[in-house]
């Protein structure tokens, strides 16, 4: 891959600036008092800082940054809006999530501030241009302007959500985040059907994503000693959906025949995070089921479930882990690989799986449990 040192650079600017501001943004946040108090509804123990996000932010400004000044991005400053349209929209969710964060704010607004972080990439030119119908012969449909502008906007919302309800323990947003960002990043640099080439809007949005929510993990890792909250939360959301929707808008109009090729960038984001979105549909039904606002917090998510049945808090989020990273694996692998290697790897990976669930089950049924005193 060309230009690999500057994505690389772009990736250790932001790896290194979250390790030195993560530490700093739980010290401002002690002081702000924006601190997660252990409770019914937490599955920690101590007190923890909860503006983590603060530091991915900078870790994103530094690493467009330094994008800016390399010879292979260059080129991408001069000619889009598109990483200017992604910092203010950042801004935009950093401002609400800190305030949220620190004060609290109501549904509705949240909901507001988020639709507005959507209106300023589209604004700027971050847009779902068009789209693929499968069909005998299938076919492009090129968006409208209105309905490519609200296309955008509730993809940003959903995405900005999901990450933000999947953020439930240590590590799991941003792990899943970084396999998001990894399997998209590798499909936009290796794949042919884009025409992104080396380098793009795109791609310096991943590999700043990859490197600051690797370097988060060092601190919220199991026993987290910081979280992000939902300033790092929705953050991330919206970086990973303006990075879904700039590759998507610069994919080649495919044939008949690569639609599976064209499908994947689409669907990268939906696959990959295919757990929390089923979790987070559930969600809502069971919410709105019981009578409960739509983002009530509870403790019935799939990975609280996983505590529920024995697992710890490290082993569920491995789990989850491992289930994002196959059906990540499963959506680039379409576009970068034979259908047979996917299918194989597919199927081997979802058996190992399943093994090692049914010698887990049946060691803790054998198992003596200590007795009751």
């Amino acid at each position: 891959m060309k230009d690999g040192l500057d994505h690389a650079l772009v990736f250790a600017a932001a790896l290194v600036t979250v390790l030195i501001a993560t530490p700093l943004s739980s010290k401002l946040a002690f002081r702000l008092g924006a601190v997660d108090l252990p409770g019914e509804r937490r599955v920690h123990q101590k007190p923890t800082p909860r503006l983590g996000g603060l530091a991915i932010f900078l870790a994103l400004l530094v690493a467009m940054g330094v994008g800016s000044q390399l010879d292979g991005f260059r080129q991408v400053f001069r000619s889009t809006s598109e990483p200017q349209a992604i910092l203010l929209a950042s801004l935009v969710v950093v401002l609400l999530g800190v305030l949220d964060d620190t004060r609290g704010v109501s549904a509705p607004a949240k909901l507001a501030g988020q639709i507005l972080a959507g209106g300023v990439l589209v604004l700027f030119g971050v847009t779902l241009l068009f789209v693929y119908i499968p069909g005998n012969p299938g076919s492009v449909v090129s968006l409208g302007g209105d309905l490519g502008a609200l296309l955008t906007v509730l993809a940003v919302v959903a995405m900005i959500n999901t990450v933000n309800l999947v953020d439930g323990l240590d590590g799991l947003a941003a792990g899943i985040v970084a396999i998001a960002a990894i399997s998209l990043f590798g499909y936009v640099q290796f794949s042919d059907a884009t025409t992104l080439g080396v380098a793009s809007s795109a791609s310096l949005v991943l590999a700043a994503v990859i490197g600051a929510t690797l370097g988060f993990l060092v601190f919220n890792f199991n026993p987290a000693s910081v979280f992000m909250g939902d300033t790092g939360a929705m953050l991330l959301g919206l970086l990973l959906s303006a990075a879904g929707v700039s590759a998507i808008g610069s994919t080649v109009q495919p044939t008949r025949g690569a639609f599976a090729a064209f499908s994947v960038p689409v669907l990268v984001p939906v696959l990959v995070l295919a757990v929390p979105f089923v979790d987070t549909t559930w969600a809502i039904v069971r919410r709105v089921g019981s009578g409960q606002p739509v983002f009530s917090p509870d403790k019935r998510h799939l990975h609280h479930r996983l505590l529920e049945i024995g697992h710890s808090q490290r082993r569920a989020v491995l789990i989850m882990y491992y289930w994002s990273a196959l059906l990540a694996f499963a959506a680039v692998g379409v576009g970068l690989f034979d259908l047979a290697v996917v299918v194989g790897v597919l199927g081997l990976g979802i058996a190992l799986a399943f093994a090692v669930a049914l010698r887990t089950r049946v060691v803790s049924r054998t198992t003596p449990r200590a007795p009751i005193e």
